[in-house]
């Protein structure tokens, strides 16, 4: 079975920066499940695995337009330190911010005397990744996870909808 929208997928993954640093890695964990044409995957990773069947072997290099996007320098800003008066804070700390736009995550990168540098960017945009995927199983989607948007396992999805 091939590879398309509301297909469940099982794959592991690896995925390496340019200076072949590794971000992530399923090889020695728990594969990846889940159901294509849900916006699970970045673009440029969903669209390489199209068409795709288990035992499919492949490497993809998806750049940031592709990825997580470009990084923008006005997403970064300092705010007052005051703002987190009674909060123990550390630079990797994700928080949601209230912004112009809505609702947005943003993450504490550096932490001065009066002011929090935080970043709204997300930790890999910018970013050129490079992929190699392992393609374990494809399925149809069952009408249950299709209404709910995730993969179910044995005993349903463990949560209440």
């Amino acid at each position: 079975m091939k590879i398309a929208p509301n297909k469940v997928v099982k794959m592991h993954y690896s995925v390496l920066d340019n200076d072949k640093n590794t971000i992530d890695n399923s090889f020695d964990g728990e594969p990846l499940l889940f159901i294509i044409g849900t916006g699970y995957l970045i673009p440029g990773l969903e669209d390489a695995i199209i068409d795709k069947v288990a035992g499919d072997t492949l490497s993809v290099t998806v750049e940031p337009e592709q990825g997580y996007g470009e990084r923008y320098d006005e997403l970064m800003q300092a705010v007052p330190k005051s703002m987190f008066d009674g909060m123990e804070i550390e630079v990797g700390m994700q928080f949601r911010a209230s912004t112009d736009d809505g609702d947005q995550m943003v993450m504490i990168i550096d932490i001065q005397d009066e002011e929090v540098i935080v970043d709204g960017n997300h930790p890999l945009s910018g970013i050129t990744l490079h992929f190699d995927v392992e393609i374990l199983e494809v399925r149809d989607a069952t009408e249950d996870e299709l209404s709910h948007g995730h993969v179910h396992g044995d005993g349903g999805c463990g949560h209440d909808h």
